[in-house]
């Protein structure tokens, strides 16, 4: 897999630059030195999801549609559902309470919706209504929960599939449960982990093709398939390469509560920018 790739050049560099006197010295040596000795913790890397995704909704809203710069900033903001995705079957696995941490979801949800609905006007299927990300993520746990609960195994499936149809409304619909359902797949194994974020951005990539191949034509369509593919990628590589696997040591209260408020209030913002502004 791609990640598997990644490491094994880095070894094979890290070997030759050993083995040469004139990488002893050389800042590529102290840069290597440096990757092997930086980690994030678990907020640290919500905080840059959070700040991609900023950069995603305020390209959607406020910039030209299809300018190159646009596309840029849009493909950033991939970076942050599947590493939400990640870090909620991880959190899902840590929580005290299931229950409460179900109501958090819901009840700022419920809170994000209008915001929601002044910054995506013309978002949902049909002309019908669309639900923000944090519903998205309801019905994430929500087959995290099936997935654990329900030990008959037609109803199980029967469950998980009418879930994931159920995100048909909501923002990433469809991708986001799979991304769940890779998580929590790969559990504890890396080699596994390493195979649901290549499956993910192959998943997202491709959809990407289809969709643009339609109006660009095949290869027209790549640089849309690698904006894409390549958020999720990069998140990978954070997640398994430069993840300490803890949260902050300090603040953690503050974290726990921002990463939800957060949500909600930059839609706020954002919203009546756009009304104040647009109109």
């Amino acid at each position: 897999m791609w990640v598997a790739a990644l490491q094994i050049l880095y070894h094979a560099f890290a070997i030759f630059a050993r083995r040469h006197s004139y990488f002893k010295c050389h800042p590529l040596r102290r840069a290597l030195q440096i990757y092997r000795s930086v980690k994030y913790n678990r907020d640290t890397i919500k905080m840059l999801a959070m700040a991609t995704m900023l950069v995603n909704h305020i390209a959607n809203v406020f910039m030209p549609a299809g300018a190159p710069l646009t596309n840029l900033c849009l493909y950033i903001g991939y970076f942050t559902a599947v590493t939400m995705c990640y870090f909620l079957v991880e959190g899902y696995g840590y929580t005290h309470s299931k229950t409460q941490y179900a109501g958090r979801l819901f009840g700022f949800a419920v809170l994000a919706q209008l915001p929601y609905q002044l910054v995506f006007p013309e978002h949902g299927m049909a002309g019908m209504l669309q639900f923000n990300m944090l519903f998205t993520l309801l019905l994430c746990f929500l087959v995290l929960a099936a997935q654990e609960k329900i030990y008959s195994g037609f109803l199980r499936v029967f469950c998980i599939v009418l879930l994931i149809f159920a995100s048909i409304f909501c923002d990433w619909a469809l991708l986001a449960p799979v991304f769940t359902l890779l998580f929590a797949w790969a559990k504890n194994s890396r080699l596994r982990k390493h195979v649901a974020f290549g499956v993910a951005a192959v998943l997202y990539g491709g959809m990407a093709w289809l969709s643009s191949m339609r109006t660009l034509g095949a290869v027209g369509a790549l640089p849309d398939t690698l904006g894409c593919a390549m958020p999720i990628l990069v998140s990978g590589f954070f997640i398994l390469y430069l993840y300490n696997g803890q949260r902050a040591a300090q603040h953690r209260g503050f974290y726990k509560w921002f990463f939800y408020a957060f949500y909600p209030g930059h839609l706020l913002v954002l919203g009546l920018l756009r009304v104040a502004l647009l109109g």
